[in-house]
């Protein structure tokens, strides 16, 4: 269980959002101004969902534009992370620019380039003050791995694994795991791929993926 902000409401006048703490409760509610909102959304890749009743979806597609296009709404994006990255004015900002853009390289399946973006991010992450590093990214974004995964970097993703793992309290990730197993079985390390995919599938049994591949190499002669 974790602590996530939910934003159900805004103040135009004070420009700021009503969040409510998904670990907490309705009884939680604060406010956060507009302007921290927009400098912790890149953190996720600013990405957003949107919700709308279906007669709306005129006008709802009239205000995203070419935006409404999922392929070109990552062109986009990975072409505004690219903007981040010249305009960020701290090795932070640089990090999460150069991630970004390699989250939405592996959207349009240009790992190659994610794995580059992703290079240069990990790069400038020793240049962020310890106590502003990001370190629980992996927990969250699994861009890193299908990178260096599809560009064969398999050694790569058992170290990012590794040190994911490692940082944490309880080594409680499943993505962490599953990655891992894939790659080392693409190393021939089977039984170590093995023992990956079921504690993957021990922490999260509806790990559909997870699931597939334990059974595959399970049945594999």
């Amino acid at each position: 269980m974790g602590h996530y902000g939910l934003l159900v409401g805004y103040d135009e006048a004070r420009e700021v959002f009503w969040v409510f703490d998904s670990y907490e409760g309705p009884e939680s509610a604060f406010t956060i101004p507009y302007a921290k909102v927009l400098d912790y959304w890149p953190h996720f890749n600013n990405t957003y969902i949107v919700i709308y009743p279906p007669e709306r979806e005129t006008d709802l597609f009239a205000l995203l534009g070419a935006d409404a296009d999922e392929t070109e709404n990552y062109r986009r994006a990975a072409s505004r992370a690219s903007d981040a990255i010249f305009a960020a004015e701290t090795p932070r900002e640089q990090f999460f620019a150069w991630f970004n853009r390699g989250t939405n390289l592996v959207y349009l399946d240009d790992y190659a380039g994610a794995a580059q973006a992703y290079d240069q991010a990990f790069a400038i992450y020793p240049q962020i003050p310890e106590a502003q590093r990001p370190w629980r990214v992996m927990w969250y974004q699994t861009g890193p791995y299908w990178a260096y995964f599809y560009t064969g970097r398999y050694y790569d993703v058992i170290s990012l694994a590794d040190s994911t793992l490692q940082a944490m309290s309880e080594p409680v990730l499943e993505e962490s795991f599953y990655w891992r197993g894939l790659a080392k079985e693409a190393l021939g390390d089977v039984d170590g791929a093995l023992a990956d995919l079921r504690e993957a599938l021990r922490l999260n049994e509806n790990f559909a993926a997870a699931r597939y591949h334990l059974n595959r190499l399970s049945s594999t002669p």
